[in-house]
C-alpha cells in the first residue's frame, strides 16, 4: 500500500522519482562502516521506503564499504520498474574509515562494476560523480572522471550521469562534457551557499539533490528553527525539511534513517506547509 509522498515527483532524464527519497548511508555501521546492527530492521526500512511510495534511493558501493548496496539488493530485489536507484563513485574507503578519491579512470570503472554486481543490475539508472573531499569541493579538472563516465554510459552500463560535491565552475564544466540531470551538494538552512545555483539548474530542469554532514541538521542550532517548529507542533528537521521541498521544485530530498518510525516522520514532517511568515523567518536563518 502506498501514500502520497510530499512535494509530488521530478524527471531526472526520462526517470520520474518522487521528490521525497530515501538516502541509504546510515545503514551501514558507525561511521558507515561495517553492518548495521539490526540487520532485519535495516531490511525493513528499505521494504517500507517502498511501501510508501518512495522510488528514488541514493547509495554507494563505498557505504561500508558495500554493506548498503548488500541491503537494498536482499530487501528489494527483483526490484519494481518504478524504482530508481542512485548511485556515486569517486571515492572510496580506508581502514581507518576515511573517504580517499578514487577519480582516476581504472577506479571509476571498477567502482561500476562493482555496484553494477552488487546491487543486481545490468545497467546503474544514475551514477553522480564525487569530487572534492570530506571537508567540500575542492577546484580542480572534471574532463577525465566524467569523460570516463561518458564512456560508460555509452556501452549502456550507466542510463544518467550526475555530479557531487561540486563548485559552481566543476558543475558548469562537467555540463559542457556530458548531460547532468542532477547536481548533489552540501546545502540546507543554515548552509545556504548554492542559492544562485539552485536558481539556475532550475531554469534548465537539473536536479538539485542536497546532502548533509553526519547527524543530519546538526549545525542548524537555530532559534529561529526551533520556534517555528514549536509555534507548529513539529520538530526542527520536520520544519528544514519541508522548507528545502518548498525553496525550489528542483531539489529532491534523500533524508536517511535506520528506522521505520522515523522514516515515516520524516515524510510527515516534510510534507507541512510552510506560511509565507514561517518561510520569512527561516530565511533568516542562512543570510
Amino acid at each position: 500500500m502506498t501514500t502520497s509522498l510530499p512535494g509530488g515527483t521530478w524527471t531526472l532524464g526520462d526517470l520520474t522519482v518522487t521528490r521525497f527519497g530515501y538516502g541509504a548511508m546510515q545503514l551501514a555501521g558507525p561511521w558507515v562502516m561495517g553492518p548495521p546492527a539490526d540487520h532485519d530492521g535495516a531490511l525493513a526500512v528499505l521494504r517500507e521506503a517502498v511501501g510508501l511510495g518512495i522510488t528514488h534511493i541514493d547509495t554507494a558501493d563505498a557505504y561500508g564499504p558495500h554493506v548498503t548496496n548488500e541491503l537494498i539488493r536482499e530487501a528489494l530485489h527483483p526490484y519494481p520498474a518504478s524504482l530508481h536507484i542512485v548511485t556515486k563513485v569517486g571515492a572510496t574507503r580506508d581502514a581507518q574509515g576515511g573517504w580517499p578519491p578514487a577519480r582516476d579512470p581504472e577506479s571509476l570503472r571498477r567502482a561500476v562494476h562493482d555496484n553494477l554486481d552488487r546491487l543486481g543490475l545490468e545497467t546503474l539508472d544514475l551514477v553522480n560523480l564525487r569530487l572534492g573531499n570530506a571537508q567540500g569541493p575542492v577546484p580542480e579538472p572534471v574532463a577525465e572522471a566524467l569523460g570516463t563516465l561518458a564512456e560508460l554510459r555509452s556501452q549502456g552500463l550507466i542510463r544518467h550521469l550526475g555530479i557531487s560535491n561540486a563548485t559552481p565552475a566543476q558543475v558548469a564544466e562537467a555540463r559542457g562534457i556530458a548531460p547532468i540531470v542532477c547536481v548533489q551538494n552540501m546545502y540546507n538552512l543554515a548552509h545556504r551557499g548554492d542559492d544562485d545555483l539552485i536558481d539556475e539548474l532550475a531554469a534548465d530542469g537539473v536536479a538539485y539533490v542536497p546532502f548533509f554532514p553526519l547527524g543530519g541538521f546538526s549545525p542548524l542550532q537555530s532559534s529561529a528553527l526551533d520556534g517555528v517548529a514549536a509555534r507548529l507542533g513539529s520538530t526542527p528537521m520536520s520544519v528544514a525539511l519541508a522548507w528545502l521541498l518548498q525553496r525550489s521544485p528542483n531539489i529532491l530530498l534523500i533524508p536517511g534513517t535506520s528506522s521505520v518510525a522515523h522514516l515515516r516522520e520524516n515524510i510527515a514532517g516534510a510534507g507541512r506547509t510552510l506560511s509565507a511568515d514561517d518561510l520569512a523567518e527561516l530565511d533568516k536563518i542562512g543570510r
